[in-house]
């Protein structure tokens, strides 16, 4: 049986693949972000023209708490200059009669950025948005300060969205694909604003100057968006996931008294995505309340959710729509769970790997207890944890050679 215990991350649940631009207020580029109103007053440090307008490299802070510095031509913004806005967020590039023109940077309050190309002030043309880690999330085009055409959408843990956003700059449509970690495994058909309505098994058989081709697996069965209440772990229980059933199987472990195990089909290198965990959602409290007995396939997803594959589903022939939690425990894992947006479960988590591993090796994660006494019988975890976290402790501190 599988115990764990695992503190999680928090990660917002929306559709899993809106659209929407990063964070951070108005759109770079839009009228609202020029300062440019007559009731907004400004002081300028710098010099002026004889009408008293910059000229020059100057300073100007407004009213409004927002500064450019930059070069002026008789009260116009023209050649290099940055806005510092009063939220934290940060525009520079270069302007011609007072407009911004070419490629320019935005940089968020979280520090995510937007590098665009800007026509007449507004974006138009390519553009890629970074996260505050510098990761990519989005990479396609604007119009008019709007996504538009055949757009990218990236995710930390790996996964992408590719589609053609809709007037709204929505990823809604009949020929949209998500594209699983492995950048091969897809699944293409239809989402709205983002969230799976119906797509088939395909493969990512070419990628171009950016346009993806897809080839459909014929007799495919049909995936949608399937996210776990308190009570129902999916609609289609028995529908394996495309991308986990490539990577692993289940059979008996090979640790003594753990009965089932997870276990790699493919050789696979560090960091790969192998499997999820999907499961009822439920609370902690709820968790809490109850004996270890019935927490055995119990992990944390945020500070709100814990994911819960309870009986009798924690048999493969009644559940097998996901197989995280048929991992079990090492002191010495070769995987770690990590937050995954999944396009038919929603927020779960994944086992991905530490190491490379070796097809058929078995994989393990820690689950992630804590080590410290809370009382006389020592760290909040189950009894089968504590014994082995001793033995383990006991073998780390004896002697080399015994």
């Amino acid at each position: 049986m599988v115990l764990q215990r695992v503190s999680g991350s928090g990660h917002q649940d929306s559709a899993p693949f809106r659209a929407e631009p990063i964070p951070g207020g108005v759109v770079p580029g839009s009228s609202s972000m020029d300062s440019d109103d007559e009731n907004v007053e400004e002081v300028v440090e710098g010099p002026l023209d004889d009408d008293g307008q910059p000229h020059g490299f100057c300073t100007v802070t407004y009213s409004s708490s927002d500064r450019f510095e930059g070069h002026f031509t008789h009260g116009e913004k023209n050649g290099k200059g940055k806005f510092f806005f009063f939220d934290g967020s940060a525009l520079e590039g270069f302007y011609v009669d007072d407009a911004l023109q070419g490629q320019a940077v935005y940089t968020y309050e979280d520090g995510s950025v937007l590098n665009g190309t800007y026509v007449d002030g507004e974006l138009n043309g390519p553009a890629q948005e970074l996260d505050g880690e510098g990761r990519l999330v989005f990479k396609g085009q604007y119009k008019d300060n709007s996504r538009c055409g055949e757009c990218w959408v990236y995710y930390p843990d790996g996964g992408c969205v590719f589609g053609q956003v809709n007037e709204d700059g929505e990823m809604t449509g009949d020929s949209v694909a998500y594209v699983y970690p492995d950048g091969r495994t897809a699944l293409y058909g239809s989402f709205v604003d983002g969230e799976l309505i119906e797509a088939r098994l395909a493969t990512l058989i070419s990628n171009q100057t950016g346009r993806p081709r897809f080839d459909i697996a014929p007799n495919s069965p049909v995936y949608s968006y399937d996210k776990s209440t308190s009570s129902c772990i999916a609609t289609h229980l028995l529908l394996p996931d495309p991308y986990e059933n490539q990577r692993v199987f289940v059979a008996d472990s090979m640790i003594r008294g753990a009965g089932q195990g997870l276990f790699a089909k493919m050789d696979a290198e560090a960091d790969a995505v192998m499997s999820f965990y999907n499961g009822v959602r439920i609370t902690h409290s709820e968790v809490d309340s109850r004996d270890w007995a019935l927490n055995g396939n119990t992990i944390s997803l945020d500070e709100d959710t814990v994911i819960d594959v309870p009986q009798p589903f924690d048999q493969a022939d009644r559940y097998c729509a996901s197989l995280g939690h048929k991992a079990n425990h090492s002191f010495t894992p070769n995987c770690k769970y990590e937050p995954f947006v999944h396009p038919r479960f929603g927020q779960i988590k994944c086992i991905r790997t530490l190491r490379a591993v070796q097809k058929d090796e078995e994989l393990t994660v820690a689950y992630g207890y804590d080590h410290e006494a809370t009382g006389k019988n020592g760290p909040e975890a189950p009894d089968w944890y504590k014994r082995e976290l001793e033995a383990f402790q006991q073998r780390r501190a004896a002697p080399t050679g015994q």
